[in-house]
């Protein structure tokens, strides 16, 4: 039996990486702290089985000291603390897991001759973020009576991704890694992050947020792909800012959402109501909490007024669960896989570019969730 010599740092290390102590793992490593104390060497088979239980790479563990980690985009994240230091094993994996997607699919997409996205990277920080935020509305093909043809603002999220999708960018909702539901997402961590590219952009959004502040970061990071500044985003009470980019793109994200002009006019018959908020949330078919963002914005109302709002409407929609991005095997594969990315993935398939282990991989889905997947998209495999 080949038992592995690994310095106790190594073990304390990949510990405090999953944000465990040592002796918070000792009932799923049963002997992980005689291997602190050196009282004995794992196995071969054991450190796979701790490498798994911290998500840390098993070749790290055999390194002589920690790697130093750092997160592959630029960090434009204005939350502070503990989660600007080391990023967590959820957060690499998932932004490894983004990149090889979007990397696979940019390689398929050249070689069938397809030609690059005129709108990525289209944009300036110096140019006016409104004029941004009003050509990213007309791009996607939201006139100024699309909302009325959506029932309510969560719906207009479901519509806002899509209509993304069908300009090309692959934009993902999740609020776990992979379709693990043991590996949470967290909010305090980030937000949402793009992925530029100019054949395979990517929009991220953490889907464990809630669901009224996911409109405003899927806006928020369409915006980073115009401006071609990829990176990663956190921020509360949904007031990015602390960076000239980051400022840009909630301005540009903002007018495409609600444009000034409309939310002025319309702010005069509401501001008196009970509700004035939910009732300007209505005519726009956005998020009551990105109603109230937006009137701060244009100074309509003050900060206490928003601050008193955003805490309470949070508590509330907490109260009622509302924060999954939805209740079926096949809401929740379109938008953490995404249909733009697995129709191209079934279609390698099906044309033998690829194997299907290779296409298992690449969704995060296994035989029979991904026949069924596939079928809902309408392609029966053999």
């Amino acid at each position: 039996m080949t038992r592995v010599d690994v310095p106790p740092e190594m073990l304390r290390w990949a510990c405090r990486r999953a944000g465990y102590d040592v002796g918070d793992l000792a009932s799923r490593v049963p002997q992980l702290q005689a291997w602190v104390r050196r009282e004995r060497l794992p196995t071969l088979k054991q450190l796979e089985k701790l490498a798994k239980v911290t998500h840390t790479p098993l070749g790290y563990l055999l390194l002589p000291e920690p790697p130093v980690e750092r997160l592959p985009v630029p960090d434009y994240r204005t939350v502070a603390g503990p989660v600007r230091g080391r990023p967590s094993p959820d957060l690499l994996d998932t932004l490894y897991t983004m990149r090889r997607r979007q990397e696979w699919l940019r390689e398929s997409l050249v070689e069938n001759d397809a030609e690059p996205l005129a709108f990525v990277a289209s944009a300036r920080l110096a140019d006016d973020p409104a004029a941004v935020g009003r050509e990213m509305r007309r791009s996607l093909g939201l006139d100024g009576e699309w909302a009325a043809g959506v029932g309510t603002w969560q719906d207009a999220v479901r519509e806002l991704r899509r209509a993304i999708e069908k300009l090309g960018v692959m934009a993902v909702i999740n609020g776990v890694v992979g379709n693990n539901t043991y590996r949470r997402l967290s909010v305090e961590e980030f937000r949402g992050f793009a992925l530029t590219d100019p054949y395979t952009p990517l929009i991220f959004v953490n889907g464990a947020d809630a669901k009224s502040a996911q409109m405003f970061t899927l806006a928020h990071e369409l915006a980073h792909i115009w401006s071609g500044r990829e990176g990663l985003s956190g921020f509360e009470t949904l007031l990015p800012g602390g960076t000239d980019v980051e400022d840009w793109c909630n301005r540009a994200a903002a007018e495409l959402l609600a444009p000034e002009r409309e939310v002025r006019a319309r702010w005069q018959g509401v501001r008196r109501e009970a509700s004035p908020f939910e009732a300007l949330a209505r005519t726009f078919k956005v998020s009551p909490i990105v109603a109230a963002r937006r009137a701060l914005d244009l100074n309509l109302v003050d900060r206490r007024t928003f601050f008193d709002f955003y805490e309470e409407y949070v508590n509330r929609e907490r109260r009622s669960g509302t924060k999954s991005t939805g209740g079926n095997f096949y809401n929740n594969q379109n938008t953490r896989v995404g249909e733009l990315f697995a129709t191209q993935v079934l279609r390698a398939a099906m044309e033998g570019r690829i194997g299907f282990k290779q296409a298992y991989d690449l969704t995060g889905l296994r035989g029979g969730s991904f026949q069924k997947y596939a079928r809902r998209l309408g392609v029966d495999l053999p």
